[in-house]
């Protein structure tokens, strides 16, 4: 049965970023996209695209999203093809164009460079990418959590603490690395006690697959792959950290503030399919898992991994959640210690980040906001 995949790939360079967007390129089955390449060469290409091309914000009738294929962003493939983005951007009398780029890590460069409006990321590249790079940005969909599909993987062992002196293979930089981090710490360990060895994800199952491989963290398809080897046992997966490693669609905050229209049409249109999802609809569904390269079999068995904020009322309930606050602390802390937020980063705190619960960090410094209202007020109309 084919799965999911989040294929980690080398950025395109920021000279062929207009021309990928402007072709508006698909990606096949066979060229999934990873939600965790390599970040720092992402960030010093986001760094000089976000100095130099820092984008002209005003009112506008014309604009553009990127995704990228991951089992919480499918529904913007389903959105796109079957008219509900055009539906809710014809209400407000605006155009949306909604690109699927082939490269998880080149889409954020898209978003960073001005050439798009809003990009589907995680809440950490969302703050070592582009908040990094001084484009000022807001979470406008909270769309899920992985409740599982990332998980840490040990030989011969069974609990956390079987990982002290032994070399662990991920991709580094990522939500793995992320995610071992957190196991980690929840023990009372740390990166000291261990060796971590850069992997890409592709190479990951066959590494694996050699009995001297000790330990391994990665994601979905991968991960369920290593669950059915002899050996190995699962010691810590994303759902002992819910609601830490999120999907979001994130946009850029002066667009947003210019043009309210456009943040409602999306978040309209995303909750409409979100009805289809949460009643169980085949024919959505098989839509976004052929669109994925794989069955619904498939496709649902990413989503029991995948905790989806089905309704307005769920995500704001989220947004609002003081554990969001904590959660982004968390991700700073990794961030600026693995120098994933710049070299001209002091502490952890150096740029800020808003949340309904309060501010993280430097409020003279705010370059990642997560905003509730316009989801707010789709569940107030409802």
């Amino acid at each position: 049965m084919t799965q999911l995949t989040r294929l980690s790939q080398s950025a395109t360079s920021p000279s062929d970023a207009s021309a990928q967007v402007s072709s508006a390129a698909v990606s096949s089955a066979s060229s999934t996209a990873s939600r965790n390449a390599s970040r720092r060469a992402a960030l010093a290409g986001a760094l000089l695209l976000g100095a130099s091309l820092s984008p002209q914000a005003m009112a506008q009738d014309s604009f553009s999203v990127c995704w990228s294929v991951y089992a919480g962003w499918m529904p913007w493939e389903y959105a796109d093809t079957q008219g509900i983005v055009d539906k809710w951007a014809k209400k407000y009398d605006i155009n949306i164009d909604v690109v699927q780029v082939n490269d998880y890590v080149e889409s954020i460069n898209q978003y960073t460079s001005g050439n798009v409006d809003g990009c589907a990321m995680t809440n950490m590249d969302a703050l070592t990418l582009p908040a990094a790079s001084s484009v000022d940005s807001t979470a406008l969909i909270l769309g899920d959590y992985s409740d599982g599909n990332d998980g840490v993987m040990v030989r011969d062992g069974d609990s956390i603490e079987a990982l002290k002196d032994r070399e662990v293979n991920l991709v580094q930089f990522s939500v793995s690395h992320y995610l071992l981090a957190r196991a980690l710490d929840s023990v009372g360990m740390s990166e000291r006690d261990l060796t971590t060895t850069n992997t890409g994800d592709a190479d990951i199952v066959a590494l694996a697959s050699n009995t001297d491989t000790q330990a391994v963290v990665t994601w979905n398809p991968q991960l369920a792959t290593l669950k059915e080897m002899p050996g190995y046992t699962e010691v810590f997966n994303s759902s002992d950290i819910p609601g830490e490693i999120l999907d979001l669609m994130v946009v850029n905050t002066q667009t947003l503030k210019d043009n309210p229209d456009f943040s409602h049409a999306l978040v309209g249109a995303w909750y409409e399919v979100m009805e289809k999802m949460k009643a169980g609809d085949e024919d959505a569904l098989s839509q976004m898992a052929d669109a994925a390269g794989t069955d619904l079999a498939g496709y649902q068995s990413q989503l029991a991994a995948t905790h989806m904020y089905y309704t307005p009322a769920e995500a704001v309930a989220a947004f609002n959640a003081p554990s969001l606050k904590d959660t982004m602390q968390h991700i700073a802390d990794f961030s600026f210690a693995q120098g994933l937020l710049g070299e001209g980063a002091p502490d952890a705190g150096f740029i800020g980040i808003e949340t309904p619960a309060g501010v993280i960090g430097n409020e003279g410094n705010v370059m990642l906001r997560f905003d509730p209202s316009y989801t707010a007020a789709l569940a107030d109309s409802q």
